[in-house]
């Protein structure tokens, strides 16, 4: 027996097919309690058991639905909604389509086509919580710069000064001395205007206790500066605009931070921290971002490879006939993807050993962004080892030296 359910906002619509593709139940229930106690009971009465529960396919992976349905402990199959359309294309050349139609190709496509789908992992509750923390921080960090690019194109348009005194600084705009100058005086000729000892004052507010003087000293002289102008009242405009984009960055800054710090909290408690933050390159935030995006479920990928290629480090060959070419993994998990470009980049500093395999890959012709990506790659396979085997990263082990009058094999 297999269910399908193709899900909306308000109602889900629910198919139940046999094993020779006969339509045992079509019904559509409602988004809440009651629907799903009603989903329960039709399963139920078509056999489902503990011991052997139904499968059910759905075009979605997040959701209430979802996560009650995993709860049960049934296997619950994330269909992507190409296979969906190219499965309903395969019982109508009219091209018809309605939900209870999707309902009826979501269960026949787990009929038919189990084996080349799988279901979503059995992360423990923790994992789950780490995957939202680390997620929700991941989006903060985008937001705070995509408000932080906002800010700096409104700040070239009048306020140059702002900008030369904080392009030294490490994080720009975005440090809270920054911003806390910038609520104080949103204009160019508020900041002209203001003392040394208002400006000690500011400093020490945004939280600075060394150099405080100095550093007065040093934004009092770029902002008495010649600069040029707008129009006052266009320049009074701008700065209103400009307090409203500094509470947007402060809120996105406030949000990173929180967030950040509540992810790696969650992150600490987690009996897999120790064998991830052992490997060089992965602190805690890095950390939680992987553990969010390969899980905790040991039985989740098969083999090395499969994590590999989950996370878009192992390439894709396309052969045809006398054409063979061999490129960068573009469907991918693209979160676990981006904190392993950081991951490759920070090792290199950390791990001789990743180093010289960085030296290598491009002493043999690699760009950058590629040499990177098999460094991520080989990291991923370690990982994918010792998490298996609950075995912490050894550099010995991990880049082992050649032996003297030897030759560095060109695999390792």
């Amino acid at each position: 027996m297999f269910c399908g359910v193709d899900w909306a906002e308000d109602h889900h619509d629910i198919a139940l097919v046999d094993a020779g593709g006969k339509q045992l139940a079509k019904v559509r229930i409602s988004d809440g309690a009651a629907g799903f106690a009603q989903l329960m009971a039709l399963l139920a009465e078509h056999g489902d058991s503990e011991d052997a529960p139904i499968p059910v396919a759905i075009e979605t992976s997040r959701g209430l639905l979802v996560a009650c349905l995993r709860v049960t402990g049934r296997p619950v199959f994330a269909i992507n909604p190409l296979a969906v359309a190219r499965n309903r294309d395969r019982h109508s050349v009219a091209g018809k389509k309605s939900d209870a139609v999707d309902a009826a190709a979501l269960a026949n496509i787990l009929r038919t086509d189990m084996a080349a789908h799988r279901p979503l992992p059995n992360n423990s509750e923790l994992v789950q919580a780490i995957a939202v923390l680390a997620r929700a921080q991941q989006d903060a960090v985008w937001a705070r710069g995509q408000a932080h690019n906002k800010l700096r194109s409104q700040l070239r348009e009048f306020y140059p000064a702002i900008l030369d005194a904080f392009a030294p600084h490490k994080h720009g705009l975005c440090s809270r001395e920054a911003r806390t100058i910038l609520a104080a005086v949103p204009t160019p000729s508020m900041a002209a205007k203001l003392t040394r000892r208002r400006l000690q004052s500011l400093l020490k507010q945004a939280g600075r206790v060394r150099g405080i003087q100095a550093e007065a000293e040093r934004l009092h002289e770029v902002f008495k500066r010649d600069y040029l102008h707008q129009l006052p009242q266009v320049e009074t405009a701008l700065g209103h605009q400009t307090s409203a984009l500094i509470r947007q960055l402060n809120t996105a800054c406030d949000n990173a931070d929180q967030l950040e710090e509540a992810a790696t909290q969650a992150f600490e408690e987690h009996p897999d921290a120790p064998i991830i933050r052992s490997f060089p390159g992965l602190a805690a935030l890095t950390g939680a971002r992987v553990l969010a995006e390969i899980g905790d479920d040991r039985t989740r990928f098969a083999n090395a490879g499969s994590l590999k290629a989950y996370a878009g480090s192992a390439p894709v060959t396309r052969a045809s006939g006398k054409s063979c070419m061999v490129m960068s993994r573009k469907v991918k998990n693209q979160r676990l993807a981006a904190v392993g470009y950081v991951w490759a980049f920070v090792s290199l500093t950390r791990s001789p050993g990743a180093r010289a395999h960085y030296d290598r890959r491009r002493a043999a012709g690699d760009r950058h962004v590629a040499a990177q990506r098999n460094l991520f790659n080989r990291f991923m396979g370690m990982l994918f080892h010792c998490l298996q085997n609950s075995q912490a990263y050894d550099e010995a082990i991990a880049f082992p030296q050649p032996a003297r009058g030897l030759r560095p094999c060109p695999t390792w």
